[in-house]
């Protein structure tokens, strides 16, 4: 384009030249005039040619920066959605896995629960089979309370305490009448009972053994007491063997201080201890 617009240009010129030995003065300053036009137009052009060429390259340069810009936007959103359906997949996941987890702990929970009540049911049937134990006990052995019997609930045990001026004559390991008769119409009561176990213990007062021959100690007295108590019951009132057990306490388990008479005579005692058997309560702890 700038070539031809010379080449014009210089065309014209010649032609003026040469022509000018027949041009009038107007016509020639008018040529002049339209010379200098062309030459400012093709200024002006060359000066809007190169702007727009600069526009142009400063463009492609924009347009460039700005592909590079998509691109990395899109290779951040591609990891973004990446991460996302990542984050998206793994909550599910954990989601699922709660809600087993609270499934099963809701189930256990349930499990506990029945077996809560199942205890709480064969405890309070114990607390009733205990209660009514008692009160046949008390109303069976009326007239010995007045000789120190007594029937008591501890711990959810009937303890039923006979002191030794009640069984044994003083020093002796021979039950004697009054005692049998107190054991009598106490055995009579537990073989109504085959549910409930039965513990005799033997307890003493302090005071040491003096002169009764092969019994050395309290110890001895309190073990040997209690297993004439056992022979009693079993041998005599055929209270089942497999029911009874036989301990002695000596002098470990006072009741009273020992200092006073009256305080060692109540630690000087026979305790038959009576507890509903609670295998099916076993049963439950087992699982």
């Amino acid at each position: 384009m700038k070539n031809t617009f010379l080449a014009l240009s210089i065309f014209l010129l010649a032609s003026i030249i040469s022509s000018c030995v027949i041009l009038s003065p107007k016509k020639y300053k008018a040529l002049l005039a339209k010379q200098d036009s062309l030459n400012t137009g093709w200024t002006e052009s060359q000066l809007k040619s190169e702007s727009l060429e600069q526009l142009i390259a400063r463009l492609r340069k924009d347009t460039t920066g700005l592909s590079s810009q998509l691109a990395d936007l899109r290779a951040q959103y591609a990891d973004m959605d990446a991460n996302y359906n990542k984050l998206r997949s793994n909550s599910s996941s954990e989601i699922n896995k709660l809600s087993g987890n609270l499934d099963k702990l809701s189930e256990d929970l349930k499990k506990r629960e029945q077996r809560l009540k199942e205890v709480e049911e064969i405890l309070r049937k114990r607390d009733e089979a205990t209660n009514q134990l008692k009160a046949k006990l008390q109303e069976a052995l009326l007239g010995f309370t007045k000789n120190g019997l007594t029937v008591e609930i501890k711990n959810g045990k009937v303890y039923v305490s006979l002191t030794d001026k009640l069984l044994f004559p003083s020093g002796s390991i021979i039950i004697d009448e009054k005692g049998k008769q107190a054991l009598t119409q106490l055995a009579n009561v537990l073989k109504q009972q085959p549910e409930i176990n039965i513990a005799v213990e033997g307890h003493t007062d302090s005071q040491k053994i003096n002169n009764l021959g092969q019994i050395k100690d309290n110890w001895d007295l309190s073990v040997l007491r209690s297993t004439s108590v056992v022979r009693f019951l079993t041998e005599e009132q055929r209270v089942e063997s497999v029911r009874m057990t036989a301990t002695g306490k000596g002098e470990f388990q006072p009741l009273g201080s020992n200092a006073t008479a009256e305080s060692r005579s109540k630690n000087r005692r026979i305790e038959i201890v009576l507890s509903p058997k609670l295998d099916e309560l076993y049963d439950l702890i087992k699982k």
